[in-house]
Formats: C-alpha cells, sequence, structure tokens
C-alpha cells in the first residue's frame, strides 16, 4: 500500500442549480490533474440539502453520474460525492464513486435525517459499502451516518485474516455550523475507534433554507489527531495518507484483535 493523496473540495453549493454546481466544482478541481488520487466533494453538491430537490432528481442516465465519470478520466483520479438520484425504489441521496477507468460504484445514504424529514421523501440505503483505490480499502459515507457508530464499525475481513475493513473512512456531508462541535467530536472518535484515516468533506456559505455551514472539512489520522483542517471558506486542499504510519500504528497498537465480534441487519 503506497501513500494516498487525497483533496478535500470544500464549496458552497449553489442552491437548485446542478448545471451551475458542476460548472462551480469543475472549474474547482480542474487544475487537480497529476497532484491528487482521490477527489472528495460535498453532499448533494448539485443542489444543496434540500427535500425539495427531489423533483428534479436525476437518473443514473442523466447529466451529473456522466459528468463525475468525466471528471475522474480527465484528472486520472477517483471523485466522489452525493446527489440525488432516481430509481425505480425511490429517490436516494447516493454517493458516488468515479475512477479513471470508467467504474463507477455506489453507497445509498442509510440514516436519513429525520431532524430534516428527509426521511419522509428520501428512500433509505441498506448496505454499506467497502471498495479498493490505490491499494487503500476504503468505506464511503454521507453526513448523518456519522452519528452512528455501530453502522461504521471497522471490522475483520475474511479474506485478509488480522486485517480491518477499510484503511480510510470517508464522510460527505452538509453539516450546518449550528452543531459543528458535535462534527468534529464524532470525526475524531470514528478515527481513533476504527484505527483509521478519517477525511471528511463538508459544504459552506448559506443555503436557500437560512441554514449557514462553516466547513470544518478534515483530514483526521488514526490517533484523532487533524492532519489538515478548512476554515469558514471555499477552499481546495491535497493531504497525503501516509501507508506506512498507519501500518506501524495498527502493529503497535493492535485493539482490533480484541474488537466485539457482531452483524448488522
Amino acid at each position: 500500500m503506497n501513500d494516498l493523496r487525497v483533496t478535500l473540495v470544500q464549496g458552497d453549493t449553489r442552491w437548485h442549480d446542478p448545471a451551475g454546481n458542476r460548472e462551480y466544482y469543475g472549474r474547482l478541481i480542474a487544475p487537480l490533474r497529476g497532484t491528487t488520487d482521490l477527489v472528495i466533494l460535498p453532499e448533494t453538491f448539485t443542489s444543496g440539502f434540500s427535500n425539495d430537490a427531489i423533483g428534479d432528481a436525476e437518473t443514473m442516465h442523466g447529466p451529473t453520474v456522466s459528468w463525475i465519470a468525466k471528471q475522474a478520466a480527465r484528472l486520472d483520479a477517483a471523485v466522489m460525492g452525493s446527489v440525488q438520484l432516481r430509481t425505480d425504489d425511490g429517490v436516494f441521496n447516493r454517493l458516488l464513486f468515479a475512477t479513471p477507468d470508467g467504474a463507477l460504484r455506489t453507497y445509498d445514504k442509510r440514516h436519513l435525517f429525520r431532524y430534516a424529514r428527509e426521511h419522509e421523501r428520501y428512500a433509505a440505503g441498506r448496505d454499506r459499502l467497502t471498495l479498493e483505490w490505490k491499494g487503500w480499502r476504503i468505506c464511503p459515507m454521507v453526513c448523518y451516518d456519522l452519528r452512528f457508530p455501530v453502522f461504521s464499525r471497522n471490522r475483520f475481513n475474511v479474506e485478509r485474516p488480522n486485517q480491518p475493513d477499510y484503511d480510510l473512512l470517508v464522510f460527505v456531508a452538509n453539516w450546518p455550523s449550528a452543531r459543528a462541535y458535535a462534527w468534529k467530536t464524532l470525526l475524531r472518535a470514528r478515527a481513533i475507534e476504527n484505527l483509521c484515516y478519517v477525511a471528511a468533506v463538508n459544504r459552506v456559505g448559506n443555503d436557500g433554507n437560512g441554514l449557514h455551514y462553516a466547513g470544518d472539512s478534515a483530514v483526521i489520522d488514526f490517533l484523532g489527531h487533524p492532519v489538515s483542517e478548512c476554515a469558514d471558506e471555499e477552499v481546495v486542499v491535497t493531504t497525503t495518507l501516509l501507508a506506512r504510519e498507519l501500518a506501524a500504528h495498527r502493529e503497535r497498537f493492535p485493539a482490533m484483535l480484541d474488537a466485539d465480534a457482531f452483524e448488522l441487519r
């Protein structure tokens, strides 16, 4: 496993403007070719976090899926973020993970934000996704999932004895500044308890519901220390995750060997 360059794209998402957001985020990430391995966009990066955006939800054959695939090919890097996508089973808050070879993996947000009545409009996902990229095992999640540690708990992989399921836990979010302390605290907790890196991208600015977002996107190491932290501003920042340091920490402090076995239902 080599080091992994991860880019946080903390932007001011335009409200209900998919075409404008594709242009905006495309411009932000355009200079990244050859300088990164993984580009992370916020949750619902084409619309902002809105129940009303469900009416304009695209399908998997729509322009945003095509756009993210083209960005991955152009940047020669994986690109990820979530959007509202309509299927025969309903509209999901679906995370897209596109790679330069044209492959696309998806994860549907499992925990819908009841406080904002997201669960009344959108369909909930069920299964966790773990994938491999550049030798790293990555587990992507969406916003409110952060509050549920059992779902994100690192577990043994039967195909890799004595190895956890993943090395990097990723959260894409629209997390209002009113709950910023919880955001920062839980990111650190997830990194420490799962002996992994955490990379998290939140948006900035004000949305159409009058909510303010302070960003606070970050990369947290396996000890809970921030490797990179973003302030309340538009920013694109790349951080290198160190494979040897992660492996050495797990060797020194193999807490996963004492973890409780369980199954999710």
